[in-house]
């Protein structure tokens, strides 16, 4: 069954809900039992690790088990848990494999938050981190220790857009027994299979693409089954889950990922590729586009491209007349997150929270989300606002 097919009629089961296309939204705390028989045998099941049960609100419901289910399908692993953001879902994921003493491996281009939870939360537990060069590859092998025991990658990186061979990394780290965490949210199930090329655990922000129209907050952690258990463990021991109207919401957008993605991908290559041809851009840093950094490896390992890239200006221009351009931009509009119907612009400086990075980049830099209006509209809106460049 295509992606396409299984989203409209595999990924829920309406047989499960007395014929309702959408499972219903379940707002549960207390669960009750029959008697103590039928409470014992949840409990037994519950404690299998691998069954639905209905335990306690925080331990899922109906609601819950469907979008969990559906995800780790699409995805190729185990199973799935929802949590209440991308950022948790990237923590819980670390730290269901951590302990004082240990050492971990960090991608250098990864997340902001997941980096300031690394160089702040784990400093104060006594982990220490390694931040790696994304573009390592199986050169990787030289920075692992005796006591390193994960590696988080993201591929393509945040803002920078680095794509990793997570394969060859994968095989470096599980030849030192080391647990592989990456970070799919920009290619989202659809268009990179992380369990096919060696990685343990896949976390999303399901804020993005997954939930698809920027009106709630959700985190994903899916696992092959050698992982599950911890995972699994650890989400439940600190109380992490996702609120029941925002599961609802995120398996309403579910069902048309596949359709935005599609348009996502065709409009953010046409508008990088109008980028590339333009006399102020020095680089567009988009995987998918032939030429820029890590395009072969995308090639090889990927399905397809999101609609998230940045871009380099030409060196010269002054802050304020950079400003201008931003500030003129009217349908990227300036915000935080993406994956939504709306295109977004966001500046950035990798070199502010990667003091460590070798950016070769002169010119100022901005990310752009491509979302599901005309193309022309927004090559439109670029070319008006490339004209507060052209004043200095």
């Amino acid at each position: 069954m295509s992606p396409d097919t299984y989203l409209s009629h595999g990924a829920f089961n309406p047989d499960d809900f007395g014929g309702v296309v959408n499972p219903p939204v379940y707002h549960a705390s207390t669960v009750t039992f029959r008697d103590l028989d039928d409470m014992e045998a949840r409990g037994r099941a519950m404690s299998s690790a691998d069954a639905d049960v209905m335990w306690y609100g925080r331990k899922g419901t109906p609601t819950t088990f469907a979008l969990q289910n559906a995800l780790a399908q699409l995805e190729g692993g185990h199973r799935s848990l929802l949590v209440s953001s991308g950022l948790a879902a990237c923590t819980s994921a670390i730290m269901a494999f951590v302990k004082a003493g240990d050492h971990i491996l960090v991608s250098d281009s990864v997340y902001g938050p997941t980096r300031h939870y690394a160089e702040t939360v784990l400093a104060r537990c006594n982990v220490s981190v390694t931040f790696y060069d994304a573009t390592l590859g199986a050169d990787i092998a030289a920075l692992f220790r005796p006591d390193t025991t994960l590696v988080f990658a993201e591929s393509p990186g945040s803002q920078t857009f680095e794509v990793q061979d997570i394969p060859a990394i994968a095989n470096a780290a599980h030849r030192h027994g080391a647990i592989v965490v990456i970070d799919n949210t920009w290619a989202t199930p659809l268009f990179f299979k992380p369990f096919e090329h060696g990685v343990d655990v896949s976390v999303h922000a399901a804020t993005k693409y997954i939930v698809g129209h920027s009106d709630a907050m959700m985190g994903v952690i899916t696992t092959n089954r050698t992982s599950w258990n911890a995972v699994r463990d650890y989400v439940f021991a600190i109380g992490q889950h996702a609120a029941p109207d925002d599961v609802y919401l995120a398996q309403r957008g579910l069902r048309t990922m596949a359709v935005r993605l599609e348009r996502h991908q065709r409009s953010g290559l046409a508008v990088a590729e109008w980028l590339a041809s333009r006399p102020e851009v020095a680089r567009v840093l988009h995987p998918g586009l032939p030429g820029a950094p890590g395009h072969a490896l995308w090639q090889r390992d990927f399905k397809g491209a999101s609609g998230l890239f940045s871009v380099v200006l030409q060196p010269g221009y002054d802050r304020e007349v950079f400003r201008a351009f931003i500030n003129d931009l009217k349908l990227f509009r300036l915000g935080f997150s993406w994956g939504g119907f709306e295109s977004l612009v966001m500046p950035f400086d990798p070199r502010a929270d990667r003091p460590g990075t070798a950016w070769p980049y002169a010119g100022h830099a901005f990310r752009l989300h491509v979302g599901l209006e005309a193309k022309e509209d927004l090559i439109a809106d670029l070319e008006t606002a490339f004209r507060k460049l052209a004043v200095q």
